[in-house]
């Protein structure tokens, strides 16, 4: 019986034991993605704002739950991922078997190509948290990039986790001796506008630029 990992509960280590993946501090790799020419209209300027001010006085008192529903689903509904054979996806299972090892479970949020199931996985968000918890979301998303690059065959993916008002954006890029490299960006704090619009834009970027489909 070969080893199994699942997303709700693997740690670093256990991935390390799978594949070389190393922590690299490197701005630069999300100049593409963060620098994307979206300009947002008066419609969607006045729905971040609304949503800031509607929600910011109760965010730390809300669940998980309501965080997600509240707060976090208007605006990825808002960027709107539903376009020709692609479309965002909610706990959905996803796996593959790297080195030997299956690594697999429900991922919370991904964009991904396919019709009544998912088929090809472009983007991921892990955990609407509202603070760390014994598992880490980082360590989540990395092992659910590390799924999606061996299902697609390809050298790079994307994702972002979030954990209370912070978002964080990463990529995982595996390197031609087959180690891996990922990089985290700086915090963006969705109580604010400025970074509510960034993270925005950053999404759009994602539809526009990493999926396939006409848009």
């Amino acid at each position: 019986m070969k080893k199994q990992l699942s997303f709700s509960k693997v740690k670093f280590d256990e991935l390390y034991e799978v594949v070389p993946i190393n922590p690299v501090t490197n701005h630069a790799k999300f100049n593409e993605w963060f620098h994307y020419n979206y300009v947002l209209d008066e419609n969607e300027i006045a729905f971040l704002t609304n949503l800031i001010d509607l929600h910011r006085p109760f965010l730390g008192s809300y669940s998980e739950e309501e965080l997600k529903v509240k707060y976090i689903t208007p605006v990825l509904n808002k960027v709107n991922f539903m376009f020709e054979r692609v479309k965002d996806w909610y706990e959905r299972p996803l796996k593959a078997v790297i080195n030997g090892v299956e690594i697999g479970g429900y991922v919370d949020f991904m964009v991904a190509k396919g019709i009544k199931e998912p088929q090809r996985p472009y983007f991921f968000i892990q955990e609407f948290k509202k603070s760390k918890t014994e598992v880490d979301p980082e360590d989540q998303l990395l092992a659910e990039l590390l799924v999606a690059i061996e299902l697609n065959q390809v050298a790079i993916m994307r994702g972002a986790y979030i954990m209370g008002k912070v978002w964080n954006f990463v990529i995982l890029e595996k390197q031609p001796q087959g180690q891996y490299e990922y990089y985290v960006s700086k915090n963006f704090d969705d109580t604010w506008l400025d970074d509510l619009k960034q993270i925005y834009i950053n999404l759009q970027a994602v539809k526009y630029l990493y999926c396939e489909g006409e848009k």
